[in-house]
């Protein structure tokens, strides 16, 4: 199984053009302990390429989702599915899900897997979750409330191609909606490490919130959320919910509060409402933000410092990337030009592979409390001690 010192990385992508091409050659298939697998909602959702995966990987658990973009390498692709298969030396691998029913409690979903998953030796938590309908915040909050302190969560929401319709997650031989998986990961030796940043400006009057309810944005400043919304957005406002990417809300809970950002996935008309990623909560100051080019690429630069810097000089096996679809939007042309900056940080020794998420899990800069970010590149790195 592996080396006796290192984690082992296999690296494959589908595309139709293509078929199957493996960029990174890993050791006996039959040995993989974990595939971690990102693709369009079409790829996720097609038999026969599930089946391919299993029959490739039969002994391996599988964890993956839809997306709104694929990270493979420094390459950003659509509608395609990328793969990562990890044979670990020294960590096992336990996986769990929670399906989202109407009127779920998104924290306390979070608390049911963190206890599904308790155990001595557990090290990480990554989690993969339905991208529309649950509390990101909540979701987040629930997990860690439930897990000892020296275990980080990371991961991220999954996306539709910017559809905001439907999101897909696998596990194993499943495919589901409406769903959360979280993966734990077991052992002395596994070396986590992680980075989140943004890049973004804030712009026009700071507003109160004066109405919200959870994710659920009512009013600001006593008047309507979503009419706000329209009269900034100006053109752009026809296009809602998805053009709300384009203008994330700055969060602060005073003026010289940590700020946190949310992402609008969607709109109530009769209630003149926004339905963000995570928790909007009342009382806060809010602001919208606009997007600076240069300083996204540059927060995606200083996530892959942070992950690097969290765990010493040596590089890691595995960079996992999951970066907000709304950057992805902004940066069009120049989407590649944030992963290449990661690289450049993290050197040529990780596999890069990721997705572009509605939303993203990861310890806050410089605390151990982990939490739903939006507009940010999260980098978690993984590797085995020797």
């Amino acid at each position: 199984m592996g080396s006796s010192t290192d984690m082992i990385v296999e690296k494959r992508h589908w595309t139709r053009q293509t078929d199957w091409l493996t960029l990174r050659t890993g050791g006996d298939p039959l040995d993989v302990q974990l595939v971690l697998a990102f693709g369009a909602p079409e790829a996720i959702a097609d038999d026969t390429l599930r089946a391919q995966v299993r029959a490739r990987y039969p002994n391996a658990r599988i964890a993956g989702c839809s997306t709104a973009g694929e990270i493979v390498g420094t390459s950003v692709c659509d509608d395609s599915l990328a793969l990562v298969a990890l044979t670990f030396a020294h960590t096992t691998v336990r996986l769990v899900h929670r399906n989202l029913s109407p009127g779920d409690d998104s924290g306390t979903v979070g608390e049911l897997l963190a206890d599904a998953l308790a155990g001595d030796d557990l090290a990480h938590v990554l989690v993969l979750s339905d991208g529309l309908r649950v509390n990101g915040s909540a979701l987040t909050k629930g997990v860690q409330r439930h897990l000892p302190s020296s275990v980080l969560v990371t991961g991220g929401l999954a996306g539709d191609a910017g559809r905001f319709q439907r999101t897909l997650l696998w596990m194993d031989d499943t495919v589901m909606d409406d769903a959360v998986i979280a993966i734990g990961l077991y052992g002395n030796r596994l070396q986590v490490g992680h980075g989140s940043l943004g890049g973004w400006d804030a712009f026009g009057p700071n507003r109160i919130i004066t109405r919200s309810e959870g994710n659920v944005l009512y009013e600001l400043d006593g008047a309507p959320a979503l009419q706000l919304y329209r009269d900034y957005l100006g053109a752009h406002a026809a296009d809602l919910p998805g053009s709300g990417l384009l203008f994330p809300l700055n969060l602060r809970a005073g003026p010289d509060a940590r700020p946190v950002v949310r992402t609008i996935l969607g709109i109530d008309e009769r209630q003149g409402s926004l339905i963000f990623a995570g928790d909007v909560p009342q009382g806060y100051h809010a602001q919208l933000m606009k997007a600076n080019f240069d300083r996204l690429v540059d927060g995606a630069q200083g996530a892959a410092t942070a992950a690097r810097e969290s765990v010493g000089e040596r590089e890691p096996s595995l960079a996992l990337l999951i970066s907000c679809v709304g950057r992805k939007l902004v940066l069009k042309q120049r989407v590649e030009e944030e992963v290449e900056s990661v690289r450049d940080v993290l050197g040529e020794r990780p596999a890069l592979i990721g997705f572009y998420s509605y939303g993203e899990i990861a310890p806050v800069a410089g605390s151990r409390t982990c939490e739903l970010h939006n507009q940010t590149m999260t980098i978690t790195t993984l590797d085995e001690t020797e």
